[in-house]
């Protein structure tokens, strides 16, 4: 058998004859079938490549065996008509654990009503840390080794109140309300007084983070300086003789734990506007412990929380008991969910790709075939004088 005789026989096993150039006929529908028909295939394609080059994330349920871990609370809220002098962070569990007064990881902003920063640099400072930022009437300085009273509130072992902050300090472990800060000369001397009243009519910015035991908890911004009195969480708002508190707010951001593709936080870019003063919001908080496996088996371990809302007047005679504020009550699921990300098989890919060009070439085929003969019987028609 000669090399002929076998591309003779190879022939035979072509499933695709070709025609000859003289017998085909081109028509402008078939160019416009062709046109429309590779666009579809274009567009089809890249939404598949598309597909390919995203992971596949598969979720699971597990039940949450993780111990000891802290949970960290990311937040941004903006107080547009609140001042920062007024304002304390606090956060507590049900462990007993409590932070009065937070002022590490959380700075605050000072803002004006338009919302723009009136320092260069942000204040990371307690609730009216009357010691920064302010002109003293001193005309010698005070002497460094001075020990000066707390006025009733120091302790067995002796303490020293050399400053406006150090007396409300004193004052708060003593659970006494911090009412008349004329009186103190520690404050008369740091112009404590006139620094509350120059804030009167601006905003505050709080971000940062914090970080609490991993157990149900809340933690909440509220006016005045807080304490514990006869076990009891207290706010003194006598220093600031009967003021209304507006609490419109805008949560920014607020999350538990690290961002991960996808995440939806539901209280990001919440703004609620108090039509009445002295109001209490409460956010009510289900965190889901979360686990990120990326592709490259990098581990995230985060959060995902769910949120209820609820708003109240208090105080007064018509308002109901409680504080002014903004309160995150939170509690942890004992469910995890866990996220895995997966590579999408390349051979997957192919197969769509094959079946998107072959299914369009197909369609696209049909089509033209209808239009072509649909317009040789209307011809005919016209010919024999038929059509109407």
């Amino acid at each position: 058998m000669n090399k002929q005789n076998v591309f003779e026989k190879l022939r035979q096993f072509d499933a695709y004859p070709k025609t000859l150039e003289d017998f085909r006929i081109k028509t402008f529908g078939g160019a416009t079938v062709t046109i429309v028909s590779s666009i579809i295939m274009v567009i089809l394609f890249m939404s598949e490549l598309n597909y390919y080059l995203t992971y596949e994330v598969t979720p699971e349920l597990f039940v949450d065996t993780s111990r000891g871990q802290k949970l960290k609370i990311n937040i941004e809220v903006k107080f547009p008509i609140l001042p920062c002098a007024y304002l304390s962070i606090d956060a507590m569990d049900v462990s007993g654990e409590q932070q009065i007064d937070v002022d590490h990881h959380l700075w605050k902003q000072r803002i004006d009503l338009e919302g723009n920063k009136i320092d260069e640099a942000p204040e990371k400072e307690e609730l009216g840390d009357e010691s920064k930022n302010i002109t003293t009437a001193v005309t010698k300085p005070l002497d460094p080794k001075r020990c000066e009273s707390c006025y009733g509130a120091e302790t067995k072992d002796g303490q020293c109140c050399n400053n406006c902050e150090d007396v409300r300090e004193a004052y708060r472990k003593k659970g006494w309300a911090f009412n008349n800060p004329e009186n103190i000369e520690q404050c008369e001397r740091e112009g404590w007084s006139q620094k509350m009243k120059a804030q009167q009519n601006e905003g505050c910015l709080v971000y940062g983070y914090l970080e609490v035991n991993r157990v149900a908890g809340n933690f909440h911004f509220a006016p005045g300086k807080s304490f514990q009195q006869q076990h009891v969480h207290v706010h003194d708002l006598q220093a600031f003789g009967g003021q209304k508190f507006n609490l419109t707010h805008y949560i920014k951001h607020l999350s538990f734990g690290d961002d991960y593709p996808g995440i939806v936080n539901p209280l990001d870019n919440v703004e609620h506007i108090a039509d009445k003063t002295q109001m209490m919001f409460q956010y009510y908080v289900k965190i889901v412990p979360t686990t990120y496996v990326k592709v490259d088996s990098k581990i995230l371990n985060t959060n995902q929380y769910s949120v209820t809302k609820h708003s109240k007047v208090v105080g007064g005679t018509t308002g109901e008991s409680g504080l002014p504020g903004v309160f995150v009550i939170y509690e942890i699921s004992p469910m995890m969910v866990k996220y895995t990300e997966k590579q999408r098989s390349f051979m997957h890919f192919l197969t769509g790709v094959c079946a998107i060009i072959g299914g369009v070439f197909t369609v696209a085929g049909i089509i033209d075939s209808m239009i072509y003969h649909s317009a040789k019987a209307l011809q005919k028609k016209i010919e024999l004088g038929k059509a109407t």
